[in-house]
């Protein structure tokens, strides 16, 4: 161990390179012993010209700890998150006959109640809201890390504190490392339930990975379900680390949603690569809480200095009928994500035996097909329909395709649709990963329908990051194949600013193009050009005359904005009677502001008589798509019947 002068230097280097900052402890006031942690003592505080508690926290004056503590603060500069402690620096307590607890670590107080005691005490008060909400901070805090490649290593329900209802992550598993570095491994032992298997039974030393912090997610979705912690009746020694290694789990809690057990058990699978990853467990979790009707805060973007890249927001403007130009459906490309259940193939039996070189000409038929379908503008659900009734007409059914798909993977078109087929769940659980991989295989091979959906992905981070970078450069590349689709995405890069600057005037050159290649979001778009001044000087009657045409090809949005036109006379007279037809249509072909504006007709009694059952039915199934003015006209109405 290296001298105390030799380790105060350490910390004073560490200092003046501006990795710590430094306190005057004498503005420091209200000093107040609040606990011990491993023996280490811990105060609440205030600071001089401050009512802000702060937290200051003695630590081992040895060169492992030192060393690992310099090592987080690093850490931290690049890590600000509302769910997780704020590091602010160091202060020196005078106390020269006790150089061991001279120095003080300065951080963000958030009281010392753990997750553990908090659901002891608080448990049969809690919802599953309120559980909820713990869930996805929690999930979203620890995606937060993954994203900047960071581990955690260490996760359980003793060292996850709540302050005031919200989760708080201590560290960044710097005792974990403290305590492997300086060979102490007992106190590790209270986290068996919590430690990926894999460490028990690995013969070669198990490095922790961002799986390992899933399994532990796993583990503390139940806790939060349960209000217990894991295998509490049982000792957490090398026969219950042996169970564990070998499948034993706790029992799932009575009335827990099935969807959310399902989720935690997916986490706490034994084989890592059969875990999802935290962006999936985002994406489910999320998923779960909106089918329960919970609005949730995201809590990954959070609001402490956070860095934010413009290029990397999409400016999806919601027009309701309280406004002028009310849902002229602003985010232009978002018209493939309707969740409209249809029909699939109706042969469930095939009645005739088929070459496997019949399929593989009906394989790239139905991608043919599917593609020939986004650059005419059709919306996602139409694609989809459109491929179920090719299989019908050859008397085939999607199992048989699948089926086929999965051992045959020599060409681009067969990777894509078997791509297509994971991503929309057909005769497979849905795994928008899978889909993404198979995707990004095909697009490498230059598969166009596979760029177009790729391209997609990026832009909504839909079971992915959101890499706007990737799409625009992706959108490039198949505008210059001079596909409409492309074009199209090229224009919404450009009109939005996705990865790339905002140029109007560019953007509306290319909407002019894909309209003139007769492709429905073409049109429509460039209707919102000419309706916005943007790239070209306003003019409704010639926005109303775009929208008419793409509306005239059954264009969701289309018929959205051309209703907005006749309820505000936009480029035509006033007809109240069309512009509720034509809200109800393209509500009915599954738009979400369509359904919105629906809503905010029966619920104001405007263009039909006033109805509120019908109200709630159409803000229901727009909050269903993420609409948020939906969701909040729901909780409203729900609230005055009650």
């Amino acid at each position: 161990m290296q001298a105390a002068n030799d380790l105060s230097e350490l910390i004073k280097e560490a200092i003046s390179s501006n990795c710590i900052k430094f306190y005057e402890y004498k503005n420091f006031y209200n000093v107040e012993k609040i606990g011990k942690s491993n023996s280490r003592k811990i105060y609440r505080t205030n600071l001089k010209n401050s009512e802000q508690y702060f937290t200051l926290k003695s630590f081992d004056f040895d060169d492992i700890t030192i060393k690992e503590i310099i090592h987080e603060f690093k850490l931290h500069h690049k890590i600000v998150h509302r769910n997780i402690i704020q590091f602010f620096g160091i202060t020196d307590k005078e106390n020269e006959n006790d150089q061991l607890e001279k120095y003080l670590l300065v951080t963000e107080y958030v009281g010392d109640i753990t997750l553990q005691n908090y659901l002891k005490e608080n448990y049969e008060n809690l919802t599953w809201e309120n559980k909820y909400k713990l869930a996805y901070q929690l999930v979203c805090t620890i995606s937060y890390l993954h994203d900047k490649e960071i581990v955690h290593c260490v996760l359980n329900s003793s060292n996850i504190l709540v302050y005031k209802n919200n989760i708080k992550l201590i560290d960044f598993g710097l005792s974990k490392r403290i305590k492997e570095a300086s060979n102490q491994h007992s106190d590790l032992v209270g986290m068996i339930p919590y430690i990926d298997p894999k460490k028990f039974v690995s013969i070669k030393p198990y490095s922790s990975n961002k799986k390992s912090d899933v399994y532990s997610i796993g583990v503390l979705l139940w806790e939060l379900s349960s209000g217990q912690s894991p295998f509490k009746d049982e000792m957490y020694d090398a026969n219950l680390a042996t169970q564990i290694s070998q499948g034993y789990r706790e029992k799932i809690v009575p009335n827990t949603p099935i969807n959310y057990s399902n989720l935690y058990t997916e986490c706490w699978n034994c084989e890592p690569d059969d875990r999802p990853n935290m962006d999936q467990v985002i994406a489910k979790l999320k998923a779960i809480i909106t089918k329960s009707n919970v609005i949730m805060e995201d809590y990954y973007q959070t609001d402490i200095n956070y860095e934010l890249n413009p290029q990397l927001s999409i400016n999806n403007q919601n027009y309701n009928l309280d406004l002028p130009h009310e849902n002229l459906s602003q985010n232009i490309q978002n018209f493939d994500k309707i969740n409209t259940k249809e029909m699939g193939p109706i042969i469930q039996n095939i009645s005739k035996s088929i070459f496997e070189e019949d399929l593989s000409i009906i394989v790239d038929e139905l991608v043919d097909l599917y593609f020939k379908k986004a650059n005419e503008g059709k919306e996602e659900m139409i694609r989809r329909q459109a491929i179920f009734n090719c299989i019908d007409n050859y008397k085939l059914n999607s199992q048989e395709i699948y089926n086929w798909l999965i051992n045959n993977q020599k060409k681009s078109n067969y990777i894509y649709l078997l791509g297509y087929f994971n991503y929309q769940g057909i005769e497979v659980e849905s795994n928008k990963l899978k889909a993404f991989e198979l995707y990004k295989k095909a697009s490498d091979l230059n598969n166009s329908a596979a760029q177009y959906d790729l391209i997609n992905m990026y832009m909504d981070g839909d079971g992915i990051n959101k890499d706007h970078r990737k799409a625009y450069k992706l959108s490039l590349k198949l505008a210059k194949k001079n596909y409409s689709s492309g074009i199209n995405l090229l224009g919404y890069c450009f009109y939005n600013g996705i990865g790339t600057s905002v140029n109007g005037y560019q953007a509306f050159t290319l909407y002019k193009k894909v309209a003139d290649l007769e492709n429905s979001n073409g049109m429509n778009n460039l209707g919102l050009c000419y309706d916005n001044g943007i790239g070209i000087e306003a003019n409704e009657q010639k926005a109303f005359e775009l929208y008419q045409m793409a509306a005239n090809l059954e264009n969701s949005h289309g018929l959205n904005n051309l209703a907005c036109c006749y309820k505000n006379g936009l480029g035509t007279v006033i007809n109240y009677q069309k512009a509720f037809e034509l809200y109800q249509k393209a509500a009915d072909l599954g738009n979400t502001y369509g359904m919105y504006n629906l809503g905010k007709c029966y619920e104001k009694g405007i263009l039909v008589k006033k109805n509120i059952n019908k109200s709630i039915y159409w803000y229901e199934k727009s909050a269903m798509q993420g609409h948020g003015n939906a969701q909040c006209k729901l909780e409203k109405l729900l609230k005055n019947m009650d």
